[in-house]
């Protein structure tokens, strides 16, 4: 049967319970997906510092093909852009500058450094979301950034982080698309924590002098990601959940940003977004996919996935969650890992939509619970995929797994080369 045909047979169904799959298909295409570049070349960047991966980040593989240069990274990107529906956005971290100079340090790289990927986002018609590097260089080797002691190091990332500010504004001034700026540092302590009020007492200075000066949020808006803890920081976390929301409630337009690895193996990110977003104008999500904890592996069509979409669109939520995805893996094709993770994302997110939210509101407003459970799980095996593929073939891109051969065919006749 054709996909037009099934399409056919598919929306006929969901229209049966008040759903008009048409609609969910429009509104899909207006939700974009930062993709994260690091999963092309394993968070190594361009800078040449000779600082190892650090900061609780590991990646396991050693598949061929990986990116070697920056024009190699991007036109990797592009490729696997090229299979992945609907529109886009790149996510770039700091340590991908390009400095004309090799005395470029992380403290005084300027919007120049990342001109080459302005000009290719302009080209290829998407945004940029930035990222300050706080790991992988020699002054993080303590394991702390913005809350060291030493004035001097502290000094470093704070000005690092304000360059950072700037970039992610000159990137949203040049794609006339706003950037979003996430600020991340692995600070903490692996052994247990005598005081834990001084480090974070830090982290909030330098916080507020990165943030003094106000730009314009047409073109960047900041965010705070917290995390549990890391490799070497399994005791103490400086930058807690709780520091980093509190920090977001009392600054206005800095939002909050929820990793799917950085909680708690029981805590999940799809049952925080309702109450943040009852406070908060606006939230980023980090995409990932824990395998025990923080593993970064690449995203399946999950049930948490599925959840973390429901939790968006039950609500119409859209516009004010910004979508990021964030894992990294070297032991399968990198591009095939961003192609995998992306088009599952906004599968999830399909598939949120073409449930008749309304009526189970209803119901459940009711105390029909009996119903809600019933229906809320036939609902389940309704013909989702049809509409996923006649979505694809919509979009110009291809449906089902024969993405996968247009992989396989990239992979022989560039990545085995490199």
């Amino acid at each position: 049967m054709s996909i037009e045909k099934s399409y056919e047979l598919a929306r006929e169904q969901y229209a049966s319970i008040g759903v008009d799959t048409d609609k969910a298909i429009e509104r899909l295409k207006n939700i974009p997906i930062s993709i994260h570049c690091w999963q092309g070349d394993d968070v190594t960047g361009f800078e040449n510092l000779g600082a190892s991966l650090d900061g609780g980040i590991a990646v396991t593989g050693n598949y061929p093909g990986k990116a070697k240069t920056p024009d190699q990274l991007r036109a990797d990107m592009s490729f696997a852009f090229s299979l992945i529906p609907g529109p886009k956005k790149a996510n770039i971290h700091a340590c991908y500058s390009e400095p004309k100079s090799l005395k470029t340090d992380r403290d005084t790289i300027t919007p120049e450094c990342f001109s080459n990927w302005a000009d290719w986002a302009v080209e290829e018609k998407i945004g940029l979301d930035f990222n300050p590097t706080c790991f992988s260089h020699p002054k993080s080797s303590d394991g702390l950034t913005l809350s060291h002691p030493d004035e001097g190091i502290r000094q470093f990332w704070i000005d690092h982080c304000i360059r950072t500010r700037e970039i992610s504004e000159y990137l949203g001034k040049r794609t006339g698309i706003r950037s979003v700026n996430n600020i991340w540092v692995p600070d903490g302590f692996k052994d247990n924590c005598y005081d834990k009020l001084a480090p974070r007492a830090r982290l909030l200075d330098s916080l507020n002098k990165i943030e003094a000066k106000k730009l314009d949020s047409k073109y960047t808006v900041d965010a705070v990601e917290s995390k549990v803890f890391g490799m070497g920081a399994e005791a103490y976390t400086v930058g807690s959940h709780e520091f980093y929301l509190s920090y977001a409630m009392k600054n206005p337009g800095v939002m909050v940003t929820l990793d799917a690895g950085h909680f708690h193996p029981t805590e999940v990110i799809s049952n925080k977004i309702s109450s943040i977003l009852l406070f908060a104008d606006e939230l980023l999500l980090h995409v990932s996919r824990p395998v025990r904890w923080d593993s970064d592996h690449v995203v399946i069509l999950d049930d948490e996935l599925i959840a973390i979409a429901q939790e968006i669109t039950r609500n119409d939520l859209e516009s004010r969650v910004n979508i990021a995805l964030d894992f990294f893996d070297a032991s399968i094709n990198r591009i095939a890992a961003w192609v995998i993770g992306s088009r599952n994302t906004q599968k999830a997110l399909l598939k949120a939509m073409l449930e008749p939210v309304e009526a189970l509101k209803k119901t459940e407003n009711e105390l029909d619970f009996t119903t809600r459970l019933a229906l809320t799980e036939e609902y389940k095996s309704y013909p989702f995929g049809a509409v996923w593929d006649y979505y694809c073939e919509n979009m110009g891109v291809p449906t089902r797994e024969s993405w996968l051969e247009k992989v396989r065919a990239y992979e022989r006749d560039v990545l085995i080369k490199r």
